[in-house]
């Protein structure tokens, strides 16, 4: 576990997934990230590489040829090797290699860094296709943030600049029927966190335009600010469960639409890269 300090916070950083897994503001000891209860959810921050969401039916077709992967790859569960660690920026390197190439068939490089800016961890992502063809992927992130200050009526809310918004829903086996569009109405841009909130899995939001969300208290003070420039979002808790996080979660990509059967570079919201091209985002948690 690697360490990234300032005056105001304190990261840990796992090599397994190069997996964000606390963050601690140093005069309160107090932690935000969600810390990994199996009888919940597992994981903390896991990075969502090369698929965002499930394949339709677990398989996807390239070049012709059929291909299994799990719900978001495999990224989130390999170990990266430490690029460079200084005393305001960690990196941390994956590459493509002969077990990533028997279920996704493009070599790659996939650089993910955590840097300290006062309140503010950044986060940045670099693909590079260093093979001969065309690369197709996705990416995105899935950070858990823990429900501070919960009350027995209301463990808090999530916080847009919209009033309103659109959003779709998993329909079958991990996957959107695109036809299908629900209107979500905020109260002063505040969405009450409740129990069945997520009973049909994450809130999935595409071409709407959003550039931060907050987590907000049941006071509704705001205590952290996810800013992103990704063209979709999702929020989410596991249904049923009553856990004490929710994850905001920028993303470059999402599942498969119920029923598709074509190749993966038509999938929505593919990726591409040129041989040699790195595609480079980015985003930021602010803890206030």
């Amino acid at each position: 576990m690697a360490t990234l300090q300032n005056d105001i916070l304190t990261l840990q950083i796992n090599s397994l997934g190069a997996e964000l897994c606390s963050i601690k503001h140093n005069d309160t000891d107090k932690e935000y990230i969600w810390q990994a209860h199996p009888e919940f959810w597992k994981r903390h921050s896991p990075v969502l590489f090369p698929i965002v969401g499930s394949l339709w039916n677990g398989k996807y077709i390239n070049d012709g040829e059929e291909y299994c992967m799990g719900q978001h790859g495999f990224a989130r569960d390999m170990v990266f090797n430490l690029l460079s660690d200084s005393s305001q920026k960690i990196s941390y390197q994956l590459e493509s290699n002969e077990e990533t190439l028997s279920k996704y068939p493009f070599p790659f490089k996939l650089i993910i860094s955590y840097g300290l800016e006062q309140n503010f961890v950044h986060v940045n992502w670099e693909v590079e296709n260093t093979g001969s063809k065309v690369m197709h992927f996705q990416i995105g992130a899935h950070p858990a943030f823990n429900l501070i200050d919960t009350t027995e009526m209301s463990k808090g809310y999530l916080g847009f600049s919209e009033k309103e918004l659109q959003y779709m829903l998993i329909k079958e086996k991990g996957c959107i029927d695109v036809s299908e569009h629900y209107v979500l109405s905020l109260n002063e841009g505040l969405l009450p966190i409740i129990s069945t909130l997520f009973d049909r899995d994450a809130l999935i939001f595409e071409k709407q335009g959003i550039s931060c969300i907050d987590l907000l208290s049941p006071n509704k003070k705001p205590y952290v600010r996810v800013h992103f420039e990704s063209p979709l979002a999702g929020i989410w808790s596991p249904a049923g469960k009553n856990v004490p996080f929710v994850c905001i979660e920028p993303w470059y990509g999402r599942c498969d639409r119920v029923n598709f059967s074509g190749e993966f570079k038509d999938r929505d919201w593919m990726n591409h890269l040129n041989p040699n091209e790195i595609f480079k985002a980015k985003y930021s948690i602010e803890i206030i």
